[in-house]
């Protein structure tokens, strides 16, 4: 993002006190960083969960129905 970095973004969405949904909106880190520290990094800003690069499609399925069946059943 030219602006700001998903770091940024998760902030702001996050800290909007207008944004009705701002806390439940599923934020998910795809990220080329692979490293422990930068999926805490990820957990720091706000964001819900993280998956490296390249993303299997196993693993964006399984984060999907995680994040979505759960908003759903609520």
């Amino acid at each position: 993002m030219p602006e700001m970095d998903g770091f940024h973004a998760t902030r702001s969405i996050r800290g909007n006190p207008d944004a009705l949904t701002a806390a439940d909106t599923p934020i998910i880190a795809l990220t080329a960083n692979a490293l422990e520290q930068d999926r805490q990094k990820c957990l720091d800003a706000g964001m819900d969960d993280y998956l490296p690069k390249p993303v299997k499609r196993k693993d964006l399925a399984q984060m999907l129905d995680r994040f979505l069946i759960t908003r759903i059943t609520e």
